[in-house]
C-alpha cells in the first residue's frame, strides 16, 4: 500500500500577497506602538478630558438655548429637549472626531499622503 502523505492545509492560492499583508500588519503595529509608547498617562487624563468637554459643552448650550427658547416662544413641543438631543449629537460628533485623529485611525499608517501641518511631520519621522 502507498504511503499516503497529509497535506498540511490549503496551499493559499497567493503565498506572496499573504506573506506581504503579515509584514505590513506587522509594521503597522510597531509605528502604533512607537507612536504611543512615549505617551503619558496625563495625556490619557487630558483626552478623557477633552472628550467629556466636547460632549457636555454643546448639550449645555443645547439645554440654555431650548429653555430660553421655551420661555420666549412657547410651543406644544418642547425646545428645551430637541435642542438638548442635537447638542448631545452634536457633541458626539466632535468627540468621535477628536478621538479618532488621536488615536491615528484616520488611515495616516497606512501609508497614505498626510493630510494637514501637524501629520505631515509624523510623516517625516517615518
Amino acid at each position: 500500500m502507498p504511503e499516503s502523505r497529509e497535506h498540511p492545509g490549503p496551499v493559499p492560492r497567493h503565498p506572496r500577497r499573504s506573506f506581504t499583508h503579515e509584514v505590513g500588519s506587522r509594521e503597522r503595529r510597531k509605528i502604533h506602538k512607537r507612536r504611543w509608547a512615549n505617551q503619558s498617562p496625563l495625556f490619557w487624563v487630558g483626552m478623557f478630558g477633552l472628550v467629556g468637554w466636547s460632549v457636555a459643552i454643546p448639550t449645555v448650550i443645547g439645554v440654555l438655548l431650548g429653555l430660553w427658547m421655551d420661555r420666549r416662544w412657547p410651543a406644544s413641543y418642547s425646545w428645551t429637549l430637541m435642542l438638548l438631543f442635537i447638542g448631545l449629537l452634536i457633541g458626539c460628533g466632535t468627540a468621535w472626531f477628536w478621538v479618532r485623529r488621536e488615536s491615528g485611525l484616520t488611515g495616516q499608517d497606512n501609508g497614505d499622503p498626510p493630510t494637514n501641518e501637524r501629520e505631515k511631520g509624523h510623516a517625516d519621522e517615518r
